[in-house]
């Protein structure tokens, strides 16, 4: 190889951008700055998981994200710059029958009455006040968490796969952890139980006490099964009996202090951390 070619052939090397797949859960939207702030996960020999800013060369690249948006895109990384390419909203797409099924009698369901869909409440609307009965017998409206951050799961206590309603409640036992010099004072989580004909009063007690929970500030949540079903519809979480189990889709929920949807994440990919980092963010927000 000629001299000039091999000085050329090194210059295109050093200057060669890197880029990384990212998956990430959207922050903030700084259109501004033209750049967004994301929780992402680890990329592998680059990056621990964290939150951070991302730029975009374009302001139109941010069309269409919102916060608690889980997306991926595509990190280039530059001698001088970095920047956020190829964003792409990323939607949950089950490959476990279970929520798979759920998806599918969804739309089924949808088909045949157009207005249960209508009713499942989108970004940004106020969550109407609703009563259930805490793991203390108690009755708990949810009008009285008023200015404070609320995140909520719905799960079933006899739930035995780990990757499932397990999962969704270790998510709120790590904010319990993360939050705990806030909890009650900022932060109210929600357990939700979505079969009420098992999961009564006593049931919950016991299920809370798995998580340690202070029942002042998370609250385990069940009712008679319109109650439960007419809450379930408000975030859009689907149940089904099916052959002794319970097929059902999966929803975890973040409610800002204003009591608007904030956020509905769908499924199990993304993770306590993000989840987590969502929700300071929230509890900044006045």
């Amino acid at each position: 190889m000629k001299p000039a070619i091999l000085i050329a052939v090194c210059a295109v090397a050093a200057t060669a951008a890197e880029r990384h797949p990212v998956a990430a859960v959207i922050l903030k939207i700084d259109r501004p700055h033209r750049s967004f702030v994301a929780s992402c996960q680890e990329i592998p020999g680059y990056m621990a998981a964290m939150a951070m800013p991302f730029a975009v060369r374009d302001e139109k690249a941010l069309d269409g994200l919102e916060p608690g948006m889980q997306v991926d895109f595509t990190l280039v990384v530059e001698k001088e710059r970095s920047y956020a390419e190829s964003i792409r909203a990323h939607r949950y797409e089950p490959a476990e029958r279970e929520p798979l099924l759920a998806r599918r009698l969804q739309l089924l369901q949808d088909a045949e009455d157009p207005s249960l869909a209508a009713k499942t409440l989108k970004l940004g609307q106020a969550a109407p006040d609703f009563v259930l009965t805490d793991q203390t017998g108690g009755r708990v409206a949810f009008s009285q968490f008023a200015g404070k951050v609320v995140a909520m799961a719905f799960i079933y206590t006899s739930c035995p796969l780990p990757d499932y309603c397990i999962r969704l409640s270790n998510n709120l036992g790590r904010l319990n952890k993360r939050f705990a010099a806030r909890m009650g004072r900022d932060l109210i989580l929600l357990t939700i139980t979505f079969d009420p004909v098992h999961d009564n009063p006593e049931v919950m007690a016991k299920y809370a006490a798995r998580w340690k929970a202070d029942a002042k500030s998370w609250r385990f949540l069940t009712g008679t099964l319109p109650e439960v079903k007419a809450v379930c519809r408000l975030f859009g979480l689907s149940f089904w009996q099916d052959e002794g189990w319970l097929t059902h889709s999966l929803h975890t929920i973040v409610i800002d202090r204003q009591g608007k949807l904030a956020a509905n994440f769908e499924g199990n990919e993304f993770s306590a951390e993000q989840l987590g980092d969502f929700v300071a963010v929230e509890m900044e927000r006045r």
